[in-house]
């Protein structure tokens, strides 16, 4: 095992490092920053003498290995736009990200598995009427499906808050909606907005994966023997279906980190998506470039994670492993 997490751990490096220096390079033609950090009155030899300062002028390798060291060290450089560190910025921003997407997830696996199962077993109209449902979740983009819930719970109903956090709770440096009540239910809508499409995916991946267990001998000799269906379904399919599904929720999870910036931007949810948007209207290149590299990092880290999942929880993936180092 330790083998395998050496390879997979090298294996992370490399891609950290492509990403790095993607992200290095993409945002070099974004735009000028020195131009949107002065104002018109600034001298040419005023704004030369900034670019200096800042190691613009430098060759780009030596920009990138500057970028690539800081990075290494955990030193994420300032803002061109606030003069903040960026690492602090990106911290204030965290919490709301992560319980947004954490929450997300939450109502993807709560409503996607059982649905999964229930239309995997079952065929009528609820389960037709489900399945076209979920046809309309994945196929609508994510910010009319936010402008719709805002419309319908905010302005007709008047339910739940429309944009911002509410009312949070500090605990240390972590800012948390979870403690209050206007915090909970300003973090339903966005919630749910983004859980919609990853829910779709959930449910779908269940639904194939337990139709393919339940046309295997196994479950037809259990059949056969006259197991009751309830302990056939949860304790032999089901659970045979959920390996797949944790590399899925897995993936999902950084997938609904990553791509939390419509649904931030609807909502004006102050998390890290929003923080990139501004980012990117300022030319801000050192929030720009760290959060796509954390971003990756986080895409690295739980895919690390869901590879030793898949390896302790799957013995076809041990043995094909153990045949590959004889």
């Amino acid at each position: 095992m330790f083998r395998f997490i050496l390879q997979r751990l090298l294996q992370s490096v490399f891609v950290i490092l492509a990403v790095c220096l993607i992200a290095f390079s993409l945002f070099r033609f974004v735009g000028d920053p020195v131009a949107q950090m002065v104002g018109q009155e600034t001298s040419l030899q005023d704004q030369e003498n900034l670019r200096e300062r800042l190691g613009l002028n430098d060759p780009l390798i030596t920009q990138f290995g500057r970028f690539v060291s800081n990075l290494s060290r955990g030193e994420f450089g300032f803002s061109y736009r606030t003069r903040q560190p960026v690492s602090e910025m990106i911290l204030k921003r965290m919490p709301a990200t992560l319980e947004l997407g954490f929450v997300s997830l939450l109502i993807s696996l709560i409503v996607g598995i059982p649905a999964g199962i229930y239309t995997a077993l079952k065929r009528g109209v609820l389960s037709n009427a489900i399945l076209i449902a979920t046809l309309v979740g994945i196929s609508v983009p994510t910010f009319v499906i936010g402008i719709f819930l805002i419309y319908l719970f905010g302005v007709e109903l008047g339910w739940l808050p429309t944009f911002g956090r509410g009312e949070t709770v500090q605990i240390g440096w972590w800012e948390t909606n979870f403690l209050t009540i206007n915090g909970l239910k300003s973090l339903l809508l966005p919630a749910i907005t983004l859980g919609i499409y990853q829910l779709t995916l959930t449910m779908r991946l269940v639904r194939a994966e337990m139709q393919d267990v339940l046309k295997t001998d196994y479950i037809k000799f259990a059949t056969a023997r006259g197991i009751n269906y309830r302990s056939l379904y949860l304790n032999h399919a089901f659970r045979n279906t959920l390996v797949p599904v944790i590399t899925i929720i897995g993936l999902q999870l950084g997938g609904i980190i990553a791509f939390s910036i419509v649904t931030e931007s609807v909502f004006q949810w102050p998390g890290m998506g929003l923080l990139f948007l501004d980012s990117i209207r300022y030319v801000d290149i050192p929030v720009m470039s760290v959060y796509l590299v954390l971003i990756a990092l986080m895409f690295v880290g739980i895919n690390l994670l869901v590879d030793i999942l898949y390896f302790v929880i799957d013995p076809r993936v041990r043995s094909k492993n153990a045949r590959a180092t004889q």
